[in-house]
């Protein structure tokens, strides 16, 4: 019984410390020394904690998310007995600690994570946001606890290692080197990374004395400047239009493989799929720019300042959204900017008509809320406030709050002061109401003569007007919707167009006639992965007794990270039985081993997606279909267990998954 009433008083007074613990307590800084160990996916460190007690308290706890095989704990300067469950470990202290005194523990530990910390082929690299930096660094997963990170990594000769802030210093041993980095300002948690490969760098500083430092594969030296082209303009621009100076040391941009999402701020480190390392080609239909831009401009909003809840989300992603619509109205112009606001508004559109706007303060909001109706609500609320008054609400916003936590009244009431506004009807309107202000989109669009001249194009009914509008003046954008609605009505002249309409013609026009041939064909010269994928599988279907030359055409070209165009091209030899017969086996090896686990899982999913469709799976591709359900990133397990499901309807396929299945328990 005397057991059951101290648990029952233990877990009373533990909840309670729970929800308050920065109320009391105020983590100042955590100084990890740590090693990875790769070959057994584990990370062990030697951590030493420094907090300042706010108000007198007898326990303090801290983050474990992951389940820790071993630890230590050594105090310095107080007496404790540690308990370690439900993912924390808690330090019971044989006094109270005194207010405002300083006092410091060194937790020695190691662990085997199983998210937020991945291993992947030859790399190291973690993700924060959505799955908790303490899964692999015991810390404090509350974002309103702001603490200074300064990791020291011990590395194997031969890689990079980076992590936030910036490299003191390496020391370089026989096998082993250790890198140093140093944080001189405090950060949430989840904003804690490091990434562990195979880089070379390029560095540029910005006009304000900023190291701009970019990472790249050593085989990538070729995609380096369309990788990251524009990054130096952004970020001056940015530090300008924001008017607070960037607030880190340095910035450094790194991709990796198989990451999570496009991209992650991690403060003075970004981490980037490397799905957007492109060549000249690739940059045309798929680039960096507007993942770069948005992940720089969180380290302003999101990094600087941190929402308190997800409550007041958007003013992290709905900030960085609005923002890198900025600098890419700075590089491209003001067309690029209101057409980037009409695909939003189309998406926010689609998601009302399918019942599921919400408000942008619901912390369930979908990102479509928070990014997009988040830009626009500021992109609105600046043409009613102005400019100027706009832009000293911001700089006085971050200046009064940098480095801590914010909600939406914080900002709201700096706009406010600004501009000696009642703003209720914005908040109203674009914050707390779920109904989208259409009309007021429409209206902002309007003031566009690009959006209206766009708007003004309607080619649903075929006329002469809708052929003239191809060889006029009119935008790339109001060509490509015409194309888009008369097909079938397509001549010659209207391939003189630039890139992108020509990709139109190539997406739209699939049924050939026999007078454009010339003209198609020539669409396989573009400059565009996108246009000369589409454009070969549509030469292919229409002219069958061109096929082989439509192939050795394109026998060389590659695409995308997921080999969008070779794949294809593997598919079709395939399917063209006159062209090189001996070489089929050969080439659906080289289709196969694509799916394997060594490769992009982006190209994984090409690869899978192609075998199923020529019914080309066998043992080897199953078992690798079978290991990706288990993938890290959700998105190719998910793919990958629905493709089983598939493939389970068919006997033949059930039967060798089930045996492939039992092989592996």
């Amino acid at each position: 019984m005397k057991q059951l009433v101290k648990l029952i008083i233990f877990l009373f007074f533990f909840g309670n410390v729970t929800a308050q613990q920065t109320d009391y307590v105020d983590f100042l800084s955590i100084k990890a020394d740590l090693h990875f160990d790769p070959d057994r996916s584990m990370v062990s460190g030697s951590v030493v904690y420094k907090f300042k007690i706010l108000k007198e308290i007898d326990s303090v706890f801290i983050d474990a998310g992951n389940r820790i095989d071993h630890y230590e704990i050594h105090n310095s300067n107080f007496k404790a007995r540690h308990t370690y469950a439900d993912n924390r470990l808690v330090l019971n202290f044989a006094n109270h600690l005194v207010k405002d005194s300083i006092y410091e523990f060194k937790l020695i530990y190691f662990s085997y994570p199983r998210k937020a910390l991945y291993f992947v082929n030859d790399q190291i690299w973690t993700q924060g946001q959505g799955k908790y930096t303490s899964n692999w660094l015991p810390s404090i997963d509350d974002v309103n606890d702001k603490i200074e990170f300064d990791l020291s990594i011990t590395c194997k000769n031969g890689y990079e290692v980076l992590a936030n802030g910036k490299l003191l210093n390496k020391e370089v041993g026989e096998e082993y080197s250790k890198w140093h980095y140093d944080m001189q300002q405090p950060m949430s948690s989840y904003l804690v990374a490091l990434t562990i490969g195979k880089y070379n760098k390029k560095t540029e500083t910005s006009k304000s004395g900023i190291p701009l430092e970019y990472y790249y594969y050593p085989e990538d030296s070729l995609k380096v400047e369309p990788t990251y082209r524009y990054s130096k303009q952004m970020f001056d621009f940015l530090e300008e239009e924001i008017g607070f100076p960037y607030p880190w040391q340095n910035y450094k941009q790194v991709p990796v493989k198989d990451f999570l999402y496009s991209g992650m701020e991690n403060t003075s480190l970004t981490i980037f799929s490397d799905s957007f390392v492109v060549d000249s080609i690739g940059f045309n239909d798929k680039n960096y720019i507007t993942v770069n831009a948005h992940e720089l401009a969180h380290q302003w909003f999101g990094d600087l300042v941190t929402a308190t809840s997800g409550e007041h989300h958007w003013l992290q992603e709905g900030f960085a959204t609005y923002y890198a619509l900025l600098a890419e109205r700075a590089v491209f112009g003001d067309d690029h900017y209101y057409w980037q606001l009409f695909e939003n508004a189309q998406e926010l559109i689609a998601q009302e008509k399918a019942g599921q706007s919400t408000s942008l303060l619901d912390p369930k909001s979908s990102s479509t809320t928070f990014y997009k109706k988040g830009a626009w609500a500021l992109h609105v609320l600046r043409e009613q406030v102005g400019d100027s008054v706009f832009k000293d609400a911001v700089k006085t916003y971050l200046n009064k709050h940098q480095f801590g936590n914010v909600t939406t009244s914080n900002f709201m009431s700096e706009v406010e002061k600004s501009s000696q506004q009642d703003l209720s009807v914005f908040v109203n309107d674009w914050l707390t109401e779920i109904t989208l202000p259409e009309d007021a989109m429409v209206k902002s669009l309007k003031k566009s003569a690009f959006m209206r001249e766009y708007l003004a194009v309607d080619c649903n009914e075929y006329s002469q007007k809708c052929k003239d509008y191809l060889v006029s003046n009119i935008s790339d954008k109001a060509k490509i919707k015409v194309v888009s609605q008369i097909s079938e009505y397509i001549e010659s002249e209207a391939f003189s167009n630039n890139l992108e309409v020509r990709q139109a013609i190539a997406q739209y026009v699939s049924e050939i006639p026999k007078e454009l041939k010339t003209d198609y064909e020539s669409l396989l010269n573009d400059k565009s992965y996108i246009t000369i994928e589409a454009a070969l599988y549509n030469l292919w279907v229409n002219f069958p007794e061109e096929r082989i030359k439509y192939l050795q055409k394109t026998k060389d070209i590659k695409g995308f990270n997921d080999y969008n165009v070779r794949c294809l091209w593997l598919v079709l030899h395939l399917n063209t039985i006159e062209f090189q017969p001996d070489k089929k086996q050969d080439v659906l090896n080289e289709l196969i081993s694509y799916s394997l686990p060594e490769r992009h899982f982006e190209l994984r999913m090409k690869a899978f997606s192609y075998l199923k469709l020529i019914g080309g799976f066998e043992a080897e591709s199953i078992k690798s279909l079978l290991e990706a359900t288990k993938h890290h990133n959700w998105r190719f397990s998910k793919y990958a267990k629905n493709v089983i499901e598939e493939l389970e309807k068919e006997i033949t396929f059930k039967q060798l998954i089930e045996k492939l299945k039992n092989e592996q328990n």
